[in-house]
């Protein structure tokens, strides 16, 4: 029996129906994945193209592991990943999205944000680190801000990943008690574990108010982080064009574990 596709988002955090690829059969898509990006960076340095990926979503949610497949193979010269620290008192005093638009791309370049402006809207809301008048602004500003990037020629992607409660909890876990993973784990992260719905609630907010037609918002179920990796490499390369593009490795994006987030109702 065919399972119908999700229609809410909180129905995007509960596990994918399928089982998860095996481990051959990931590396193989994966790499035929890997290898149409490197088609559409060739294509993106020849044309003078410009590419922002925003990588958003719940702590634990994978987004480094999601980042590092996309960018294992590419040129380093034609792209980067841009995984800023908390502002300075001197970044504090700017426009908000002023330290952002700093590292965006220049013709030819991929530039891939490890969490992006939109902190405003989610840590920074729910740990109350910014006030409710900066937060008001900035969900004012922020359609104007991505559709200013997009009419300056900027093909703006955003993605955001989400998670179950169990499977974050799980993985919080495997981070404590494994050394090389426990500099993951934040101090606000560990705040965080028991805000599960107030990010929820602020994540809602955030979809409502800034997918549009020029930024749309793409939902990637990470429960699965396989399957969220193969999806999301896909959710971009279907929306750009480039020589000797291989529809049957792009056009197959599962609908169980990627989709936009128009299609889905935002839950109150």
């Amino acid at each position: 029996m065919t399972r119908r596709h999700p229609r809410t988002i909180s129905e995007m955090e509960h596990p994918p129906p399928g089982e998860r690829p095996p481990s051959k059969h990931y590396e193989r898509e994966l790499e035929r994945l890997q290898i149409e990006l490197l088609k559409a960076q060739r294509h993106i340095q020849e044309t003078g193209e410009r590419i922002v990926v925003l990588f958003e979503g719940r702590d634990a949610a994978g987004k480094g592991g999601a980042i590092k497949r996309f960018t294992e193979h590419l040129n380093p010269r034609g792209a980067r990943t841009v995984a800023l620290a908390k502002p300075t008192d001197a970044e504090r005093t700017q426009w908000y999205f002023q330290r952002y638009v700093a590292h965006l791309p220049s013709a030819g370049e991929i530039v891939l944000f490890d969490r992006s402006w939109y902190n405003r809207a989610g840590v920074e809301r729910v740990m109350g680190f910014c006030t409710d008048d900066e937060y008001a602004e900035f969900m004012r500003q922020v359609p104007a801000f991505e559709q200013s990037l997009v009419n300056s020629g900027i093909n703006l992607f955003k993605l955001w990943f989400t998670v179950s409660q169990d499977n974050q909890r799980e993985r919080f876990e495997q981070r404590r008690n494994d050394p090389l993973r426990q500099w993951k784990l934040s101090p606000i992260d560990e705040a965080g574990m028991e805000l599960y719905d107030e990010y929820s609630a602020a994540r809602n907010a955030m979809l409502r108010a800034s997918s549009s037609e020029p930024a749309p918002w793409t939902v990637v179920n990470s429960n699965d982080k396989r399957r969220a990796r193969l999806n999301s490499i896909r959710a971009v390369l279907d929306r750009l064009e480039y020589e000797h593009k291989d529809h049957d490795a792009v056009d197959a994006a599962d609908p169980h574990v990627v989709r936009p987030a128009e299609a889905l109702h935002i839950d109150d």
